[in-house]
């Protein structure tokens, strides 16, 4: 396996671990930019070790300065619950009760202030990197790493296709993709990741088009140092 001097000195951070606090930052920040309007109110819910050394390691505070929009290197990350107080977001924590979670994970309800309403599960999986295994109650499965697109669509023959087609049409590779549908014919999610960044456009046609319901986009240029 190839290894990169990231993998040997770990992230900049602010300490005093990089699983505990770095990876918490990142979960925190995803977390934020999928809700992707100002938080009202957040709900999060530790697991696992998380839960049981969190409050040493400072996993609250780097969990919320993540949603704050801070990096793991940031020097506010200790004053970050004042923070979200000044800035009106009412937030509680609590443990999460997750069948067969990673041992560093994190539940994250929140809503926005314009009434949007999401639920990421996310996994610190060492050295800072992250996975968000869960998103709404879907299985989701991406690192965040890459350019990242979320497609809501009705469990539909062709929908897939569609959306694929639309990609390579414009030369962008997938990565990787999960598909998670609550039930034959009803709510479906496409996790996308992509090789090239997805221009807004594909978004908006995505968006109004017919058996999509909505769309997320995460732009690893805005987070890649996070």
């Amino acid at each position: 396996m190839n290894m990169t001097l990231f993998d040997v000195v770990g992230p900049v951070m602010v300490g005093p671990s990089s699983s505990h606090t770095a990876g918490a930052v990142r979960i925190g920040y995803i977390a934020g930019k999928l809700l992707g309007e100002k938080i009202k109110k957040a709900q999060i819910n530790l697991y696992g070790s998380f839960f049981a050394t969190g409050r040493g390691h400072g996993t609250d505070r780097a969990l919320m300065a993540g949603l704050l929009g801070f990096r793991p290197d940031d020097e506010r990350i200790p004053s970050s619950f004042a923070l979200a107080a000044e800035q009106g977001i009412d937030f509680k924590f609590g443990e999460a009760m997750l069948r067969e979670g990673h041992p560093n994970s994190a539940q994250i309800i929140l809503d926005g202030i314009y009434g949007t309403h999401i639920e990421v599960i996310g996994e610190s999986i060492g050295g800072g990197r992250i996975n968000i295994s869960h998103l709404d109650g879907q299985q989701a499965g991406f690192s965040g790493e890459y350019p990242t697109l979320i497609v809501y669509n009705l469990d539909q023959p062709g929908r897939v296709a569609e959306v694929t087609a639309m990609l390579a049409g414009r030369g962008i590779n997938i990565v990787s993709m999960h598909l998670q549908r609550s039930n034959r014919g009803g709510n479906a999610v496409m996790v996308i990741e992509c090789d090239q960044e997805v221009p807004v456009g594909i978004c908006t046609w995505f968006e109004g088009h017919p058996g999509i319901e909505k769309v997320k986009y995460l732009n690893p240029e805005e987070y890649s140092n996070v």
